[in-house]
């Protein structure tokens, strides 16, 4: 393929803006592209793509400070999950969803009688939309730590506030991973936890969500790349049934609590390992 024809295939699979700070924000789920053929093997359910990430692509714009890095992906989560290892190994012990699920996360299946994907497509999925996104995101990780020796990597998610089949209850509304310590330097993690406390939103560390693949795979302190997941409850900002509406007074309380964690961030220096 030409350059120019392999950045028209990166351009209709994600929103890239490469700054020059050693901030990366990475958004995998608000995608709401579905390819055609996708669309017809979904339920009439499936399509309103209820475990979207919604409007997660818009909150990380708003906060992404001046010259710091952003990666959003544009196509659903129903093609296949970023965020999920390519030989689909579970990340949770209990009740999760697969790279190319077939149930949402209520259980409740996805395709219509006869249309689950095979083992064809489900290869082809992972080729065309997998693969191109985590070249994207390794490649801009590597130039960042070129140019400052270090990457800090935020990646943004959000939930809806009560998912029995996940867990128990209302999720706490600010949820924080750092693949229990493995992730970061501990001082990132304090300091973004401490953050997320000072907010006035309720907050975890390394509860429910510990982190998925992104966090677990590109945070590796030992090659100066420190990564944080955030989980946040829907509640926090939207309507969390359809038409999934933004509601601007609540995301703007949100946004406040996800810049002071921005902050903290930008503010950390590590201590630099030896290039790997």
């Amino acid at each position: 393929m030409t350059n120019d024809t392999n950045q028209a295939i990166e351009d209709a699979l994600l929103i890239r803006t490469s700054g020059s700070s050693p901030l990366l924000l990475n958004v995998p789920h608000a995608g709401e592209i579905l390819p055609p053929a996708l669309a017809e093997a979904l339920t009439s359910e499936a399509r309103d793509l209820r475990d979207t990430d919604w409007h997660m692509d818009r909150i990380a714009r708003d906060i992404l400070p001046a010259g710091a890095s952003l990666l959003a992906a544009r196509v659903s989560r129903y093609a296949v999950d970023l965020n999920r290892p390519k030989d689909d190994t579970p990340l949770y012990s209990g009740a999760t969803t697969g790279l190319i699920s077939t149930i949402d996360f209520d259980g409740t299946p996805l395709y219509r009688d006869g249309a689950e994907p095979d083992a064809a497509e489900r290869a082809a999925r992972i080729a065309a939309y997998w693969e191109p996104y985590h070249a994207a995101l390794s490649a801009e990780i590597a130039r960042i730590r070129a140019a400052h020796g270090y990457c800090l990597l935020l990646d943004l998610h959000s939930i809806r506030s009560r998912v029995p089949r996940l867990f128990e209850g209302r999720l706490p509304d600010l949820n924080l991973g750092t693949n229990s310590g493995a992730a970061c330097a501990p001082a990132l993690s304090d300091a973004a936890y401490a953050a997320l406390r000072g907010s006035g939103f309720s907050a975890v560390r390394d509860g429910r969500f510990k982190g998925g693949f992104i966090t677990r795979h590109y945070g590796d302190p030992a090659r100066n790349v420190h990564a944080l997941q955030i989980e946040i409850a829907q509640e926090c900002y939207m309507l969390e049934e359809s038409p999934w509406t933004y509601l601007p007074e609540r995301a703007d309380r949100l946004k406040t609590a996800l810049a002071a964690l921005v902050a903290a961030m930008t503010s950390f220096i590590p201590e630099l390992e030896p290039h790997q």
